[in-house]
């Protein structure tokens, strides 16, 4: 018996040591490219089309005072990172379609 405690501890050893060597998971990123159906610039969100229907984005602090700039119907290329239970946070954008003053945010500057 004092054989079969030994290997479980050896395993559970082995085990924890695999686990501390994984670091923190990355945040899963996703792209979508929609029309711009709206955006809420006072709450700072921007609605587009998905895969499953309207996506609400909320945008990041450094993406806020740049919503206005972006033009409702226009074709966008957004990054967003999912969140469980939130809204995704929007990352980056590239205004495909329509006139616009911000045709390029890559997370804090406009272009």
């Amino acid at each position: 018996i004092f054989e079969v405690v030994r290997v479980i501890a050896l395993v559970l050893a082995a085990a924890l040591l695999c686990l501390s060597w994984i670091g923190p998971v990355a945040a899963e990123e996703k792209s979508i490219f929609s029309p711009i159906i709206d955006v809420d610039k006072e709450n700072g969100f921007l609605f587009v089309s998905g895969d499953s229907g309207i996506v609400i984005v909320e945008a990041s602090a450094a993406a806020k005072p740049h919503l206005d700039k972006l033009p409702i119907s226009g074709m966008i290329d957004i990054v967003v990172e999912v969140r469980p239970g939130k809204p995704p946070l929007l990352k980056t954008w590239k205004v495909a379609g329509g006139e616009s003053a911000c045709k390029h945010f890559d997370g804090k500057t406009c272009q």
